[in-house]
């Protein structure tokens, strides 16, 4: 009886997460943005429906929180389509 060794082409390949740390770090650093867009964009309703509050078009709700959304999408489409195998060139 002999022993079959098993070669290094059967073995099965290493199993490796599709993105790295950089990008899971992009990710959630994206995330943050938009979890902070939509934060500041909440409130500025008012309790009584027959009373109107102009709080509810300040800078922050019109202008800061959507950028922030949308600076957040932005670095979430490039944490996603950055290469985590491309070779840094120093």
């Amino acid at each position: 009886m002999s022993k079959k060794h098993k070669s290094p082409e059967s073995q099965k390949p290493k199993r490796e997460f599709i993105f790295q740390k950089r990008n899971y770090i992009l990710m959630a650093v994206g995330l943050g943005f938009i979890a902070l867009g939509y934060i500041l964009m909440a409130g500025g309703g008012s309790d009584d429906p027959n009373v109107f509050n102009p709080e509810i078009f300040s800078f922050r709700r019109i202008r800061l929180a959507p950028t922030l959304v949308l600076i957040g999408l932005g670095i979430q489409v490039y944490a996603i389509l950055a290469n985590p195998h491309k070779k840094k060139s120093s």
